[in-house]
């Protein structure tokens, strides 16, 4: 498995005129190698591959990265390019999204010679399409945090800070498995929902309020990511009629999801909807994006995106209305796009539900 993944790379060689490809980035590690560890470095040429990596490392490294050469080096940047002269290679690419000036500086100088061919965001879109062991890591990881909240939601109750609810949730998540939670926990209620990234306060929730929890646990190195926003209490009917705006535009979202649609065009399925209702202005970001070992991958749901969905890709779909002084309502559902349509991962019910 791990050996095809690395053979996605081969077309960049020939496109870049490759000889040797340096990947450090933690993420790109676990993906092409195994390593779980935070620091290493896989050097790779179209027919072999090295891992290196210092001595905290090297047992670990000998257990999760089989099927390559494992090298342990205390100084990483020297070994890389030991190797690199050992092997001959004169043109070298990296992660220019993901390297330091200082690190490029560094690797440029003990290489006199050899030119460094930086590759952009398109090395990282190689994961962008999850194969069938991603696909089933992620659905375990959406249904512990999904199953997580459900267990503690009836904690949500008046006089509740939000960060305490957080605290209890993240918990909950950590009994059940998760490694930890995948982000810090958006729990906005009341006039704090107008703030999309409304990380937990020390704020008591109120009754009559609208509570926007945005969660995600983490676990065998991949994420989940859902929104679910409740009322404590009875609510008003502005509140209720931006609930079901958003409401109608996430389900008209999902169900357009399949294979050929543009992410602009899976947007404007949501966002226009959300206009159509009255509250275009309060609806400010993305529709959603790509979801694995990062929270946020390729591909961006937005109006700008140029990116089509492809069968395999895992996406959020969470449009959100967030009216300043009022308050706001997101929800979210991650979906796996399949032959025909999508799958859900998440597992909340999206009706609105009253605490």
């Amino acid at each position: 498995m791990l050996k095809s993944r690395r053979q996605r790379l081969l077309p960049f060689f020939e496109t870049h005129d490759l000889d040797l490809l340096l990947i450090e980035h933690p993420v790109n590690l676990r993906y092409l190698s195994g390593f779980s560890g935070s620091e290493g470095a896989l050097l790779l040429s179209p027919e072999q591959g090295w891992f290196l990596c210092d001595s905290r490392y090297t047992v670990q490294a000998a257990q999760e990265v089989g099927d390559l050469c494992v090298i342990e080096q205390a100084q990483r940047q020297e070994g890389v390019a030991e190797l690199v002269r050992q092997a001959g290679g004169c043109r070298l690419g990296f992660e220019a999204s993901h390297t330091t000036v200082s690190n490029h500086q560094g690797l440029a100088a003990r290489l006199p010679g050899v030119t460094l061919v930086g590759l952009g965001p398109e090395l990282d879109a190689v994961r962008i399409c999850k194969d069938a062991s991603e696909l089933g890591l992620l659905e375990q990881v959406a249904g512990l945090a999904s199953a997580s909240l459900e267990s503690v939601l009836p904690l949500l109750q008046p006089g509740v800070r939000e960060d305490e609810f957080a605290l209890k949730l993240e918990f909950e998540m950590r009994r059940r498995g998760a490694d930890g939670r995948g982000f810090d926990f958006i729990v906005a209620s009341g006039v704090r929902g107008a703030m999309p990234h409304g990380r937990a306060s020390d704020k008591a929730i109120q009754a009559g309020e609208l509570v926007t929890i945005d969660f995600g646990a983490v676990q065998n190195g991949y994420h989940s990511d859902e929104t679910v926003t409740v009322a404590v209490g009875t609510i008003d009917e502005r509140q209720q009629r931006i609930y079901q705006a958003v409401l109608e535009a996430h389900d008209r979202a999902i169900a357009a999801v399949k294979p050929g649609i543009s992410c602009r065009e899976l947007d404007a399925q949501a966002r226009d909807h959300i206009k159509e209702q009255g509250f275009g202005d309060y609806f400010g970001h993305g529709l959603g994006h790509g979801l694995g070992l990062d929270v946020h991958e390729k591909p961006v749901v937005s109006p700008r995106s140029e990116a089509v969905l492809e069968e395999g890709m895992v996406i959020t779909i969470e449009p959100g209305i967030y009216i300043p002084g009022f308050g706001g309502v997101r929800i979210e559902d991650t979906v796996a796009v399949t032959a025909d349509g999508c799958r859900l991962l998440t597992k909340v019910s999206k009706q609105l539900v009253i605490m």
